[in-house]
Parts: structure tokens; sequence; C-alpha cells
């Protein structure tokens, strides 16, 4: 049976602390990835100088590492626990929330993740680390909350996590040089025209790869041609060096 505090709040269980946590990382990496894509912009893929890629991605980090750090700030609740039906407590009073700075450190110590789930699994408190060093205990929510909204509210996350890494990415592979190459050569290739029965598009989701590093690029697309008689996927293969434009290899259809 679950331990009970003294204010009759149920200490929560390993498995909805755990999920909790999940849920919370899924949550702050996909704003993290929304930022450093926003930030970056849709022409990041043409860019060779990577140390200015690592630099933006660093300075549009120090918004997300504050945002972890204060996750629990409003009443010990983050979004992942208000799913899971959890909260954070003082150990000594559970009708309080912790201070702001304990908040802050229990959070802290979860750099150390993997030693904390080691210590959450073997302690009979039911206390990791972070809970050790502030002093505080995480108990189930007394407000009880409907199942079918939290499944809602999780699955709408997910879809909008893929939708938004799937349209970016296909967004930057579009604006880059690379792709308006290969459409370029596509436009010009008889056998494609021919084979379609006159281009009247392009698919709106391009796929593929484009690396560039210190200047040389390697690029492999996948673009459907669209047709009057049918369509056509079209695989393209593409060098450059640097200071040089791409430089179209390979493609066939």
């Amino acid at each position: 049976m679950n331990e009970i505090v003294e204010n009759k709040l149920e200490l929560s269980s390993r498995k909805r602390r755990i999920a909790a946590f999940l849920i919370d990382h899924f949550l702050l990496s996909f704003l993290m990835t929304s930022i450093i894509f926003l930030a970056l912009g849709p022409n990041f893929m043409d860019e060779g100088n990577m140390v200015k890629i690592g630099g933006t991605i660093m300075y549009a980090m120090l918004p997300l590492i504050l945002l972890y750090l204060t996750k629990d700030s409003v009443k010990g609740i983050s979004a992942g626990r208000l799913i899971m039906g959890i909260m954070v407590r003082d150990a000594i009073d559970p009708n309080n929330t912790p201070s702001f700075w304990r908040l802050i450190l229990r959070n802290l110590l979860l750099v150390f993740w993997f030693v904390e789930f080691i210590v959450l699994a073997i302690s009979k408190s039911k206390k990791r680390l972070g809970d050790l060093a502030a002093d505080t205990i995480v108990v189930r929510n007394p407000n009880k909350h409907l199942l079918l909204p939290k499944i809602l509210i999780l699955s709408g996350i997910g879809i909008s996590f893929f939708l938004f890494i799937t349209l970016f990415v296909s967004s930057a592979i579009k604006s880059s040089s690379a792709y308006k190459i290969t459409i370029q050569n596509i436009e010009l290739n008889e056998e494609i025209r021919s084979e379609t029965g006159g281009i009247t598009g392009y698919g709106m989701i391009p796929t593929g790869n484009i690396n560039i590093t210190n200047g040389f690029g390697d690029a492999q697309l996948e673009i459907t041609v669209k047709g009057n008689d049918k369509d056509v996927c079209v695989s393209a293969h593409l060098t450059k060096e640097p200071n040089h434009d791409w430089e179209l290899i390979e493609m066939n259809n």
C-alpha cells in the first residue's frame, strides 16, 4: 500500500513520477526544438558556418534551461504533474508549496537524472536526490481530473510536434539551393516531362538530407513531381565544394 502523509495526502507512486518526468521532458524538448528551428530559419541547411549555427542553438537553449528549472514554480505542479495528477509539496508541511528557490534546487539536480532514477527506485520514502536536498515530497493531487481530457491533450501535443517538425524540415529543404537546382534540372529533363505528361507542380513535403561541412556538401533528395498524366518520384544526388554552387551528380525517376 502507498504511504500516507500526515494530512492524508497520498505519496505519488514511482510510475506516476516517471511518467510526469517523461511528459515534461517531451514538452520542453518540443519547445526547445521549435525555438531552435525558428531561430535558425528555413535557410539553415545552406549555412556552412557550424560555429554560427552552434552559437544560435546555444543562445536559443538559454530560455529553455530557465523554463526547465522553474517548471514546478506554479503551486508545485508542472504540465506533466498536472496530467498525472501529482504535485510537489513541503516534506514537513504538505499543505504548503516549497519556495521558488527550493523548487529550482530540486530541478537542478536532474542534471544527474540517471542517478536520480536509481535513488528514486531504491528509496523507501520515494524521494530522489532533489527531494532530499530541497526537503520535498511528491503527492497525489486530491483534485480529481478526468482521464479523457488528459489523453486528448497528450495526443494533441504529439500530433502538433510531428506536424511542426515535418513542415519545418520540408520548408527548409525547399529553401535550400540544392532543392532549387534539382528543380531546375527536373524542369529541363525531357524524359520526366514526357512521363508526367507535362509538369504541373511538386509535392508539398520533399524528403532527404542535406549536409554541409567546411563548405563541402552532400545532398540526397526525394521529390514528387506532379504531372497531367501521372506523378513521378525523382531521386537526386548532389555535391558541393567550398565557394561553389551545388552540382547535380545523379537523378533517377
